[in-house]
């Protein structure tokens, strides 16, 4: 089943003899419960790509459906409602509250909606995190990898119909980098969760189903692990 489709995408910067594509007529689909690496070089069009895809950014021209959904058919207001619904972004930096603690950190899409986080989801995702005895904990509290599991935990609250991950592990040693990608393999296993990764390392890039490669703002290569 389709769950993403990517149209003719362009995004375009500057005009005339400055004017650059940094994502340049890019098409591909995903399917539900795919894990996907985007890799590329600095400055290839990777995180541009999916900022366009997160409904962070708007494209010069294209377009982007999630779930069917024509997302940049949506006024500014409905795409941020669907962003926090049926998106869950993570990135380099944690982006955590800092007043706020783990378990309110995860449950903030919800909170924001003026819904009641689903409780047995919220104990599940918080054991596969391994984040039960540092639900109270403030951010500061925690572990680079700790607060990298409480935004990958605040992405996947409600169920989100596309997980994207940029550099997740950038701001990360080893071992801890090696934890995150373990949980993002898991969450896709064990909730057939459909996740996106951009990455520079081609390491981890193994560690996906499937691997597209960006260059100056083309799919240079789409190819399966």
């Amino acid at each position: 089943m389709e769950i993403l489709k990517v149209e003719n995408l362009v995004k375009t910067y500057g005009k005339g003899e400055t004017k650059i594509n940094a994502v340049d007529n890019i098409s591909f689909t995903v399917n539900k419960g795919e894990f996907v690496a985007i890799v590329g070089a600095s400055g290839s069009g990777k995180s541009t790509l999916l900022h366009l895809i997160g409904g962070v950014d708007r494209p010069t021209s294209g377009k982007v459906y999630i779930d069917g959904k024509d997302i940049y058919s949506l006024s500014n207001d409905n795409l941020a409602i669907f962003r926090r619904r049926q998106i869950g972004l993570i990135y380099q930096f944690y982006n955590l509250i800092p007043i706020l603690n783990v378990e309110e950190n995860i449950t903030l899409p919800c909170d924001l909606d003026g819904e009641e986080a689903d409780k047995q989801r919220l104990n599940d995702l918080l054991k596969t995190l391994g984040l039960e005895n540092r639900k109270m904990h403030l951010p500061n509290q925690l572990s680079g990898g700790q607060q990298q599991r409480v935004s990958i935990g605040r992405a996947m609250i409600n169920n989100p119909a596309i997980m994207l991950a940029d550099e997740p592990t950038g701001n990360l040693d080893s071992k801890a980098s090696e934890e995150i990608i373990s949980l993002l393999k898991l969450s896709n296993k064990k909730y057939n969760q459909t996740v996106i990764i951009i990455t520079h390392d081609l390491e981890i890039a193994k560690e996906a189903e499937r691997v597209i490669t960006i260059e100056d703002g083309k799919i240079l290569k789409d190819e399966k692990n």
